[in-house]
């Protein structure tokens, strides 16, 4: 049992990787869905999720901490689904959330720039002059997101476990690849890499219900107790900012303790 993400440009032929090997492990496929169950649960438009995990971060985001807030909710979701195990989840930022989780195969999708250009003209009935333009945006603006939210271009190798060409690979191939990767002993769920899943989880719920009235804020969980750093006050009202926070953190299911760190804001008379 393990968990397989899959980073991939558009029409790289990443989706009917993931989608052939989830079907041939007899796992769960999980893409863009994870997306509606974010908004359901967190009461926001599912437009601004789309946005949110696609556009690179604008300079007004920067200050208001805006795209922040919908990943947060989007990695809420991403890692409670993937929680259960057996889960094939396709698109950006899934090996961003689940670094350093010794079950999950970290997998990069890519093809020849060309190759994509023409099953874009034929999908979408656009000229070449045309998927070219779409195809660098796209690649751009998902190159500038994973650099201004996590410091780390998705394009860089030393992100993934496997990096596939598909071109003399087929996507046949890639599944076999990919099946017998998985099936290695390394790469089994074990106690110790679930409750560290676990943990991660729990550390993105208390995130997404802290995101709204604390962005900064950094969160951490371990064995039920939430360690939440970061958190901006004035030395007035820390008391009153930790209690705010001890308070929304123990909504989360299963936190049993929260420890909480401030940094003093400096202000002028």
């Amino acid at each position: 049992m393990s968990i397989i993400t899959i980073s991939r440009g558009s029409y790289s032929r990443g989706k009917e990787v993931a989608e052939k090997i989830a079907q041939r492990l007899g796992y769960e496929c999980v893409s863009r869905d994870v997306l509606i169950e974010a908004s359901d649960e967190f009461n926001i438009p599912e437009i601004k999720l789309v946005r949110a995990i696609h556009d690179s971060p604008s300079v007004l985001d920067r200050f208001t901490h805006g795209k922040e807030k919908y990943v947060a909710y989007i990695r809420a979701a991403v890692l409670k689904r993937v929680l259960k195990d057996n889960v094939v989840y396709h698109g950006l930022a899934g090996h961003f959330f689940l670094q350093n989780i010794p079950h999950v195969l970290k997998v990069r999708i890519i093809a020849d720039f060309e190759d994509r250009v023409r099953e874009e003209m034929k999908r979408e009935n656009v000229s070449a002059e045309k998927a070219r333009y779409t195809l660098r945006k796209d690649d751009e603006e998902r190159r500038k997101w994973g650099l201004s939210l996590y410091g780390a271009d998705t394009t860089d190798n030393r992100l993934y476990d496997m990096v596939l060409h598909i071109k003399t690979l087929r996507v046949e191939d890639a599944v076999e690849l990919l099946f017998q990767a998985v099936n290695r002993p390394c790469l089994r769920t074990t106690p110790e890499s679930k409750k560290l899943l676990e943990d991660l989880c729990q550390a993105a719920q208390v995130q997404a219900a802290l995101v709204v009235g604390f962005p900064s804020a950094r969160v951490t969980a371990r064995n039920g107790k939430i360690f939440v750093s970061n958190v901006e006050t004035s030395l007035l009202m820390e008391r009153e900012v930790a209690a705010e926070v001890t308070k929304l953190a123990r909504r989360v299911p299963g936190v049993e303790e929260v420890t909480v760190s401030t940094t003093h804001s400096i202000t002028s008379d």
